[in-house]
């Protein structure tokens, strides 16, 4: 059974939504992250990503970073940017992409059942980002972005869904990267019950994207209890569920800074012993499972997992990203924790096999890698046998944008 909860949303007037709708704090540095908001003062990022605020930031313990993300929120509240459902609700929330498009609930799940398991997990965090999320939802006082969950798909909420789409919407917009961002809100009691109704029936939760957020506002419900704090808005998750038919998943590449200490001869003998090697790959990205591209000295080649290295009855042994990280970035490139090894540069796939060759032709990395992506029941296999795939495995996009819904704590 899952529980799904109306909440009272802070979102923007409707006229503003599309100035302040930004993409999520960790998608990009905070350089990166200042020249994207040159111009427009109501992007989200200076309360998602408070830091280009402040003069001389310092690292993740600063608190200005917090105090000042606390600051940008009031004062979005202050001048009538954000104003605050007076009423509990559910929204529809649907991106579109050329002919494709993913419409979800957004809703508050259940701390509780997080912590139990029925939310389930695919990765593990890192406690670095996760305290730095957690001050920040703490300070703040607020969930300032959803997580994203998946769920396998039921009858009765895509019917709603697809009747709750036929009328206005509250938001319309194109974002920068052409992403059609639409909303609804879903505030009539008949509407809000069936919704609830309908997600009833669901055995489980999957955490598709979000992982440092949901256990962070995990650790700021404990903090709040223990404060006397708590309550019922400090336990639940803000988040947007969709059906996993809807997602997809992209390729999430993999980059070098050296041979570990082989000449490029070498290298391709120790890789040959697992993989099967094929020069002049045209089309850079692979087109199936247990193939790789590798770029390398300004040319593609294609790999192609031997039989032998094949473990297809592991939900985690078999994937590629593990085959890859088991038989070649560990025992050949001397990279032992994908993690925590500085060497290991991660691209998503949105940013293409492009990124991939800039980085090996200017000389930070010596070879690159792209990969075939897990399935979305992949995913989910991997979860339900309590395990976690290896570290970046998963990239979705479109990603869910920030500031179009908050979840005060109070």
């Amino acid at each position: 059974m899952s529980l799904v909860v109306p909440f009272r949303a802070l979102r923007p007037v409707t006229s503003f939504a599309s100035q302040v709708a930004a993409p999520p704090y960790d998608v990009m540095n905070c350089e990166e992250a200042k020249r994207f908001v040159s111009g427009n003062p109501l992007s989200f990022l200076h309360v998602e990503k408070s830091e280009i605020d402040v003069p001389d930031a310092g690292e993740a313990d600063d608190q200005r970073i917090y105090n000042r993300a606390k600051a940008n929120l009031e004062g979005m509240i202050g001048q009538g940017i954000l104003r605050r459902e007076e009423a509990p609700a559910f929204y529809l929330y649907r991106q579109r992409v050329g002919e494709r498009c993913q419409t979800g609930i957004v809703a508050g799940v259940s701390i509780a059942e997080y912590e139990a398991g029925r939310i389930k997990r695919h990765e593990l965090t890192r406690a670095d980002k996760e305290l730095e999320r957690t001050r920040h939802i703490d300070t703040v006082g607020a969930q300032t972005g959803p997580v994203l969950l998946t769920y396998r798909s039921r009858e009765t909420i895509e019917r709603l869904a697809t009747q709750v789409a036929a009328r206005a919407p509250e938001y319309d917009f194109t974002a920068g990267d052409g992403v059609v961002h639409t909303v609804w809100v879903l505030s009539h009691p008949a509407e809000m019950r069936a919704v609830v109704e309908g997600f009833a029936p669901v055995e489980c939760l999957y955490i598709a994207d979000g992982h440092h957020r949901a256990a962070a506002a995990a650790t700021v419900a404990h903090l709040r209890k223990d404060r006397n704090q708590g309550n019922q808005g400090s336990h639940i998750l803000m988040a947007v569920l969709f059906p996993k038919e809807q997602l997809r998943i992209m390729d999430y590449n993999r980059a070098v800074q050296d041979l570990n200490g082989l000449t490029a001869e070498a290298y391709l003998d120790r890789v040959g012993q697992s993989f099967l090697i094929s020069a002049g790959n045209a089309a850079k990205a692979p087109m199936r499972r247990h193939e790789f591209g590798m770029y390398l000295g300004g040319s593609w080649r294609q790999l192609a997992a031997r039989k032998e290295i094949l473990r297809d009855d592991d939900p985690i042994a078999g994937l590629d990203v593990s085959l890859l990280q088991d038989h070649l970035l560990g025992p050949v490139l001397g990279i032992r924790d994908p993690r925590t090894d500085p060497r290991i540069s991660f691209i998503g796939g949105i940013r293409g096999m492009v990124e991939l060759e800039n980085l090996v032709d200017r000389g930070a990395c010596a070879v690159a890698f792209s990969l075939f992506p897990p399935t979305v029941e992949e995913m989910m296999a991997v979860a339900d046998s309590g395990k976690v795939m290896p570290p970046k495995s998963t990239w979705f996009e479109p990603k869910l944008l920030s500031g179009l819904f908050v979840h005060l704590l109070e």
